[in-house]
């Protein structure tokens, strides 16, 4: 493989992180931020795939064959990433429920119109 295929996952993560983030920091409404976030999140679930892929590798499943004999992917980082995931996933929907609260309460979800909660 060439260097540029090792690197190539990593540059997708940080530009989908960068997208992410200038999307928050150019977002004029509290769903739009929201969903800029998940798109920052989506960055860690293409980082983590990066770290744990091997080439030539299979499942770490040891019931058709012997310990040691292929090489096997690790288990850890698939772990990382499903619980990447639900985090990402309840995380979102934490930051929902307040949205809907807060144009409940404010009748808006621009976050400049939002003047009681300045200091």
């Amino acid at each position: 493989m060439t260097t540029l295929t090792h690197v190539l996952p990593y540059l997708v993560a940080a530009w989908v992180f960068l997208a992410g983030c200038y999307g928050l920091a150019t977002s004029r409404d509290l769903i739009h931020a929201v969903g800029c976030l998940s798109v920052c999140q989506a960055a860690t679930y293409v980082l983590l795939l990066a770290v744990g892929y091997r080439d030539g590798a299979t499942a770490p499943v040891f019931s058709d064959l012997a310990p040691g004999s292929r090489p096997v992917v690790d288990p850890v980082v698939q772990a990382l990433a499903l619980t990447d995931v639900v985090v990402g996933a309840t995380v979102t929907a934490l930051l929902l429920a307040l949205v809907v609260q807060v144009a409940k309460r404010h009748g808006t979800v621009d976050p400049d119109e939002l003047s009681e909660l300045r200091g």
